[in-house]
């Protein structure tokens, strides 16, 4: 479902002499339906790069970055919006979303845009806020007002409201308390139970052994720490 060959990224330092530093080289990673795969390695070694390469934010300068048969690399950039509103889900650890629009509608809307039902994308939206123990009282506001905690959890359960195949997931239980962290690993599991495939970053080692198939050190792949 997400395959990753010979991926390489490289990015120019404008404002030092157009310096080009190598960040990665010769990735290659296949992650099948119904796998969880963790991104591993030292800060730095490239694992927000990646993840961020396989949602097409950055453009690898070479190699193959396949979602669902799609290459990224090559795909124009409305193939890439088709491909992350219907295949690929992403949820990273901070929520962007436009201001005043509520709660309800902000994790409903990944539905809507697939064309789900109002209703049906609403009750959907209903039973991920009440499972991770946001208060009904807030949904009818923006989550722009709320924590940081409440951000985050509205953002997990946006990612989680469209059955994706594919989804990548960073840092998703950071900072939660343990009944809400639990609902998370209980997502998951969920998700990878129905065939999605799933690309995440865990630094919570028991989430990570819990959910998690295999680890690819991420740091192999990096020039510099392999100098």
């Amino acid at each position: 479902m997400i395959t990753l060959s010979d991926v390489s990224k490289t990015f120019t330092l404008h404002n030092q002499g157009s310096a080009v530093i190598e960040v990665l080289t010769g990735v290659d990673l296949a992650v099948a339906s119904g796998e969880c795969v963790a991104l591993t390695g030292a800060s730095g070694a490239g694992k927000s790069t990646l993840m961020r390469m396989i949602y097409g934010n950055y453009r690898a300068q070479s190699g193959a970055i396949r979602v669902g048969g799609t290459d990224l690399v090559q795909a124009e950039p409305r193939e890439i919006i088709r491909i992350r509103r219907e295949t690929l889900g992403y949820v990273s650890q901070f929520l962007r979303v436009v201001p005043r629009v509520p709660t309800l509608d902000v994790v409903a809307e990944p539905l809507r845009v697939v064309g789900v039902p109002q209703d049906e994308a609403q009750a959907r939206a209903r039973a991920l806020l009440s499972q991770l123990n946001i208060p009904e009282r807030l949904w009818s506001l923006s989550p722009t007002t709320f924590s940081g905690g409440e951000q985050q959890r509205v953002n997990i359960a946006r990612g989680f409201a469209h059955a994706y195949p594919a989804m990548l997931l960073d840092e998703p239980t950071a900072s939660l308390d343990a009944a809400n962290r639990e609902v998370v690993l209980s997502l998951i599991e969920e998700a990878k139970a129905r065939g999605a495939a799933i690309v995440g970053i865990f630094h919570d080692e028991a989430a990570r052994a819990r959910v998690c198939d295999r680890e690819v050190d991420v740091s192999r792949f990096t020039p510099a720490r392999a100098a």
